[in-house]
């Protein structure tokens, strides 16, 4: 990751960002580490931009985005499982459901008003959602003219998001339509692309056009959820203003046809491809909730995995579950700017530091396979053990600085903890 962080930062400094804004930390990590920072656009303190959000929360070290796409609920049960799952914000409802319902299980709703109980003043209503994919549905100059009318309706107090196809991020659209659909109409942006449950990694010949480059041998892990958000990431910074990127995660295909189907993810894929994002600073997860081809159909995952007994998708959605809970729990520190810090060969890492700890988030790199690998703990980093979060491991730290764990499979993570 330590190349990508390089290539961002010169693109934003030479689009008038500097070094010095990207290592101001207003969060509550403390700056315990002599490291430069990764650029970032101000975690959870950018909501405070948008009254909405930050009435609603948003600003809180606490809080981090999960997103059902495209969810359904019509009574508490139904909030409360999702709520259960780790979901706190919905996008795309039917017109059907009362605000009042979300507000009472404290779930957010980014959208228009679905009916006449959503009003500017309805408390969980933060953000309005402009359109899907336009950048794969019109012609560049319809579609920033397109979004630039949904924009201008956005009310005051709301932010606004937008989701693209990955054309924003590979080389086939011109790069300049591919940075003003990213930059000028949304405040906060993600991408789709399915990498575990699309055709794209068998398609022959291999087509490497992400501007993040992907290897045919590597294309189908969970690094390619990662350096989906840094080419992303790329896009966001060619204007020197940096915004939240958010991370879409299929909970079971994203082939929409049978032609195109060709597995479900797994549920160690899924958390995998999660952490992946978050490793390479998404700011959010959003769950795309609908299997649309393949013999475990659903138009939401999430609800026949309440409602129908022994449902085809249970194993994902416990998935779902698990690795929400782990980014709740860590919210505090993730939502913490990190530090540029290259821990060695093979690895994707973020370094945070949060309450006197360092904690070390790490996966292998997409280029190499699983095994081994040796971390070199950064200067300042004194502790001489390393506890395995939710593992009930505790790793020793040699005399050079080093320790060594072992990665068994492409979608593994480990998360260190060690004393400063």
């Amino acid at each position: 990751m330590a190349a990508m962080v390089v290539a961002i930062l010169a693109v934003y400094v030479l689009a008038g960002g500097t070094r010095e804004d990207s290592r101001l930390d207003p969060g509550a990590g403390g700056a315990d580490l002599i490291l430069p920072r990764i650029p970032w656009e101000g975690g959870p303190s950018y909501w405070g931009n948008f009254a909405k959000a930050e009435k609603a929360g948003w600003t809180n070290l606490s809080f981090f985005p999960i997103v059902a796409w495209y969810d359904s609920v019509s009574n508490a049960s139904e909030t409360d499982f999702d709520k259960s799952l780790g979901i706190n914000t919905y996008v795309g409802m039917p017109a059907t459901v009362d605000s009042a319902l979300l507000d009472a299980a404290g779930m957010y709703w980014i959208g228009g008003p679905l009916n006449a109980t959503f009003t500017p003043s309805t408390p969980n209503w933060v953000g309005y959602f402009l359109d899907d994919e336009v950048d794969g549905r019109f012609p560049p100059a319809e579609g920033r003219s397109h979004l630039q009318a949904l924009a201008a309706k956005v009310p005051p107090g709301f932010f606004s998001y937008a989701n693209f196809t990955s054309m924003v991020v590979e080389g086939d659209l011109p790069a300049k339509d591919s940075e003003q659909y990213v930059n000028d109409y949304a405040n906060v942006v993600s991408v789709d692309k399915y990498w575990y449950t699309i055709p794209q990694c068998s398609q022959l010949p291999y087509r490497n056009v992400l501007i993040s480059p992907i290897a045919a041998d590597h294309c189908r892990t969970a690094s390619s959820y990662g350096k989906t958000i840094t080419a992303l990431r790329q896009r966001d910074a060619s204007d020197g203003k940096l915004a939240p990127l958010w991370a879409f995660v299929e909970n079971m295909t994203g082939a929409d046809r049978p032609d195109t189907f060709g597995a479900y993810i797994t549920p160690e894929q899924l958390q995998g491809a999660v952490f992946s994002s978050i490793i390479h600073e998404a700011r959010g997860i959003v769950y795309f909730n609908q299997s649309l081809s393949g013999p475990c159909k659903s138009g939401n995952v999430f609800r026949d995995a309440q409602v129908v007994p022994g449902f085809c998708g249970d194993a994902q959605v416990q998935a779902v579950k698990r690795v929400n809970t782990m980014i709740r729990s860590l919210a505090p520190v993730i939502n913490t700017q990190s530090y540029e810090w290259n821990f060695g060969e093979g690895l994707d890492t973020m370094l945070k530091v949060y309450n006197g700890s360092t904690y070390v988030f790490a996966m292998l790199d997409g280029a190499s396979n699983p095994g081994d690998r040796s971390f070199k703990l950064p200067p300042g980093v004194g502790g001489k053990t390393v506890e395995v979060l939710d593992e009930g491991r505790v790793l020793p730290v040699q005399s050079d600085g080093h320790f060594t764990d072992r990665f068994d499979h492409e979608f593994s993570y480990h998360i260190y903890k060690v004393k400063i």
